[in-house]
């Protein structure tokens, strides 16, 4: 009789790591043999079949975990932004993550793995979910797959998460607690509607109605329709999305700004023209590292001398600038975030001037906790317009990325450059009141 049958899978599972994990398991497991193991006070989770420990086989560490539990192979008794908590203390406690396992003990974990009846086989294919791209890194085609993989779904489903602007970035919170969420006195629309504002004023749209903006990587129109309709400005957005496109053409005819908004299906490469301003929200993320230069040169160009350019962007220091495995594969497959000096100074080999640089990493936080709190509230809707796995892909995505703007590990800021020239840039010398508070 083999060690498995004697003791059961999870005790097997646990006697396998333990080398690795400096303990027992740090949650309270269950395996499909009725087995458990680890610690009975920390969060239960149940393997549903050996599938699960096939995907980790394959794909060790953050990736398999995720095609696990989005496949449903692996199922959490509590919410999974407490168990990513708790096992992220536990290994923090333990000292895993630096320097890393040794590799005999990989080794040692490994053979007692692969001793449990149906973890050895051929690779499982991977969820429908996972995002599917080829083609060469961030030529136009791939770059289309991208945003249809993750921004073409049905509208509605975005609507049950975002606010009523369909906002898609961090929030800019000027009430309320920013340890918290979103209030019956301060809503998700009000933050959404208070960073608007603040990337309008910092734009320079206030000084007179009428000035020709630019919007790059539009999203469904937030920006856009907020400069045209509180700003007087005269818009064009451009965007890769089809789905996107027909929601803002939706909302351009509903609200009458025919004359004010022109959003253009066009790449973001491929814009002409120069503008009064340049904004463009959470949109270089995507051009990666190698088409970074590409991108802050398409800002420089649209450009009048006298514009103001406008970037909010994601930061993240250490190793997995796109995220990690799990968004690699799930959400943004060639996405870059990089440390802001680093990007600034990205900008700045393009001939622009940076002026202003502004943090709101504990804002983004505050924006997904309210993400999270309308995802839960509208689950029933949710479920019943995209499949299981979409619906848990997003589960992992929103707590995931909370963790990671909690902990420090990824950051936001809003950066204000000009192109570069002799003399004064027609900024104000002293930094205006409205760009710390929108309605100051």
């Amino acid at each position: 009789m083999s060690s498995v049958q004697m003791t059961g899978v999870a005790d097997a599972i646990q006697d396998a790591l333990r080398p690795v994990l400096r303990g027992r398991l740090p949650v309270r497991l269950s395996a499909w043999d009725g087995s458990v193991a680890g610690d009975p006070q920390a969060p239960r989770v149940r393997l549903r079949g050996p599938q699960a420990l096939r995907r980790l086989l394959w794909h060790p560490g953050e990736l398999g975990a995720a095609q696990a539990y989005v496949a449903g192979e692996l199922e959490l008794a509590a919410p999974i932004g407490e168990v990513l908590q708790h096992v992220r203390r536990i290994g923090a406690e333990r000292g895993l993550a630096d320097p890393g396992p040794r590799m005999r003990d990989v080794m040692s974990a490994l053979r007692g793995v692969v001793t449990i009846d149906g973890v050895v086989g051929r690779r499982p294919a991977d969820p429908a979910a996972q995002l599917k791209v080829t083609g060469r890194l961030h030529s136009r085609m791939r770059d289309r797959d991208v945003i249809h993989g993750h921004y073409d779904v049905d509208s509605d489903f975005y609507a049950l998460i975002l606010d009523a602007h369909m906002a898609y970035s961090c929030a800019y919170v000027t009430d309320g607690d920013l340890a918290g969420f979103e209030t019956a006195d301060y809503t998700l629309e009000d933050a959404q509607r208070d960073k608007l504002d603040l990337v309008c004023r910092k734009a320079g749209l206030d000084q007179r109605p009428g000035m020709q903006l630019l919007d790059v990587g539009c999203g469904w129109g937030s920006l856009s329709l907020h400069a045209a309709e509180h700003f007087g400005a005269v818009v064009t957005g451009v965007t890769i999305s089809t789905e996107q496109k027909a929601f803002i053409d939706k909302q351009i005819h509903a609200r009458g700004l025919q004359d004010r908004v022109d959003v253009q299906l066009r790449d973001y490469r491929d814009v002409t023209g120069r503008y009064d301003a340049v904004a463009s929200l959470e949109m270089g993320e995507h051009a990666g590292d190698k088409g970074y230069p590409d991108y802050a040169r398409v800002l420089h160009d649209a450009a009048t001398d006298d514009a103001r350019i406008v970037v909010q962007q994601m930061s993240r220091r250490g190793k997995h600038p796109g995220g990690g495995p799990f968004i690699e594969a799930f959400i943004a497959p060639d996405m870059t975030m990089r440390p802001v000096g680093d990007t600034i100074e990205l900008l700045e080999q393009s001939d622009l001037e940076v002026r202003d640089v502004h943090a709101l990493r504990e804002h983004y936080a505050w924006t997904v906790r309210s993400w999270q709190q309308r995802f839960d509230r509208h689950r029933r809707e949710i479920e019943r317009l995209v499949p299981p796995e979409t619906v848990r892909v997003w589960e992992l995505y929103l707590a995931g990325g909370l963790l990671a703007f909690e902990e420090g590990r990824m950051g936001v800021d809003q950066i204000v450059a000009v192109r570069r020239r002799q003399g004064p840039t027609g900024l104000p010398g002293v930094r205006p009141a409205t760009w710390s508070d929108p309605r100051g």
